[in-house]
């Protein structure tokens, strides 16, 4: 009877502490909500009274789980803030989105896709890249 009762208490401390992970990692560094669905019509930022002005953008699709991915997520977030109207970095992680890895034929994971401001394809990276890179890709991108 009290291995029944062990059992039960360890089981339902499973089930909670993998829920809060799935919800901790629904938030984002700041505690808002992360909204893990992108389109290239995220590149379009409406400023305070102007029309909306389209921007370059960094789309990083992975899995949070994968190494190189967890390396790469603290990166992003740097970038997200450093080129916040300039340029755009969304994360999309396939745990969540998987429809989204062949709509971009991701082929390995982490990768990256670069788009210009009128939504075209510039330059795709698969692995690894660290920050230094992704500026350097940014600059002869025209963004600085």
């Amino acid at each position: 009877m009290k291995l029944k009762q062990n059992t039960l208490v360890i089981g339902i401390l499973i089930v909670a502490g993998i829920a809060l992970v799935l919800v901790k990692g629904s938030f984002d560094q700041a505690g808002r909500r992360s909204n893990p669905k992108t389109t290239i019509e995220d590149s379009k930022v409406a400023l305070k009274g102007q029309p909306a002005k389209k921007l370059p953008m960094l789309i990083d699709l992975g899995k949070g789980t994968c190494i190189p991915c967890i390396k790469m997520k603290p990166i992003l977030d740097e970038l997200k803030v450093e080129y916040e109207g300039k340029a755009i970095v969304k994360i999309i992680d396939l745990r969540y989105e998987p429809r989204e890895a062949r709509k971009y034929k991701i082929r390995l994971i982490p990768t990256q896709i670069f788009f210009d401001a009128e939504s075209n394809e510039v330059y795709r990276h698969e692995g690894f890249m660290d920050k230094q890179s992704i500026k350097m890709k940014f600059a002869e991108m025209g963004v600085h």
